[in-house]
């Protein structure tokens, strides 16, 4: 994945309009997620499908956005997530490029332990 020296790391609960852009997703960073989205934090939104993401970063003088789309498979996304979840970014590498593998079996646990996890911290492995 790429470096960028972000302080931490938002995932926004849910499915995200994958038609908004930059100043849709900052108000989403703002009002949504809570957070300043001027601070050096990484927001993370995915799409209802999970095919695709987009990341959103302010680096000093502008917004970076980044957006990645899956030709298949799907994203390990949080369905049953309401509120929003600060993940370390070891975890969102996790997403990122574990993602891509065809593993169905380590996806299938994954999203059964989603489904029965009730806790309120991150559901990726650490």
């Amino acid at each position: 994945m790429f470096d960028i020296p972000a302080q931490q790391v938002w995932l926004a609960p849910g499915a995200t309009d994958m038609r908004k852009s930059i100043d849709g997703l900052s108000a989403m960073a703002q009002y949504a997620l809570g957070q300043n989205p001027l601070q050096p934090h990484l927001f993370v939104f995915c799409s209802k499908d999970r095919s695709k993401i987009k990341l959103l970063y302010w680096d000093k003088n502008g917004f970076w956005l980044f957006y990645k789309r899956l030709e298949k498979g799907t994203f390990h996304w949080p369905a049953d997530a309401q509120a929003p979840l600060c993940i370390t970014r070891r975890q969102l590498s996790w997403c990122w490029t574990d993602s891509a593998s065809n593993k169905p079996a380590r996806i299938a646990r994954s999203r059964r332990r989603w489904r029965h996890s009730h806790r309120r911290q991150s559901n990726f492995p650490e």
